[in-house]
């Protein structure tokens, strides 16, 4: 689902203006990177949480010219979902 698609059908189900409905997403997006460049955890009660996890440098070789590169510290960014979408998600599946 795309940010556009997300907001046409929020802004058709709570019968709002799409660019306030726009508005309200990109205000939300911001808030929750914000907090994580901050390296604070992101919980979001019934759909999961997202936090930031450092990955330890290393040094890797280029498979196609054999040079050995390092590549230093960085952070990535880790979702775990919440039991009740984990629940949701196996349903159906099966």
């Amino acid at each position: 689902m795309l940010k556009k698609e997300l907001a046409d059908q929020v802004s058709k189900e709570l019968s709002l203006q799409k660019q306030d409905v726009n508005l309200a997403i990109d205000v939300i997006l911001n808030k929750i990177s914000e907090s994580l460049r901050e390296g604070r955890r992101v919980e979001l009660r019934g759909f999961g949480s997202f936090s930031t996890r450092s990955r330890k440098p290393r040094s890797t070789k280029n498979p196609r010219t054999g040079v050995v590169m390092d590549i230093p510290e960085r952070k990535t960014l880790h979702f775990t979902m919440s039991k009740s979408l984990k629940e949701a998600l196996i349903i159906e599946k099966g």
